[in-house]
């Protein structure tokens, strides 16, 4: 089942009831010239290799486990954490549990979607 693009106003359901681990797949949520919104669906296993992006992000664990390694550091984030990175940082991810997780990007000032 996917998760529609997000309007102005519009609700949407990050862990949609009903929705089977086979049938969970990663969404852009939304994505204009401030920010874009993914859900992110990571399996047990999965890493996301050693990457950066320009603007900050925000990674909230919605369901799982992931470790989201960064600084030197690896953090377990487990449903209800939040993470906070300035840009430019690399980091890395794995999931140690299937997760979905909600990413946030913020892009620099005249950057982003057109």
């Amino acid at each position: 089942m996917a998760i529609p693009h997000a309007a102005p106003g519009m609700s949407v359901n990050l862990l949609e009831d009903g929705e089977s681990r086979a049938e969970t797949r990663t969404n852009a949520l939304v994505k204009n010239q401030a920010f874009e919104a993914i859900r992110l669906v990571i399996p047990k296993g999965r890493e996301l290799s050693r990457h950066q992006v320009e603007g900050p992000i925000t990674i909230q664990c919605l369901e799982g486990r992931i470790a989201f390694a960064c600084g030197g550091e690896t953090h377990d984030l487990k449903a209800g954490c939040w993470l906070f990175l300035t840009g430019g940082e690399p980091h890395s991810l794995t999931g140690i549990e299937d997760a979905v997780v909600l990413l946030t990007i913020m892009f620099p000032r005249g950057g982003g979607a057109t």
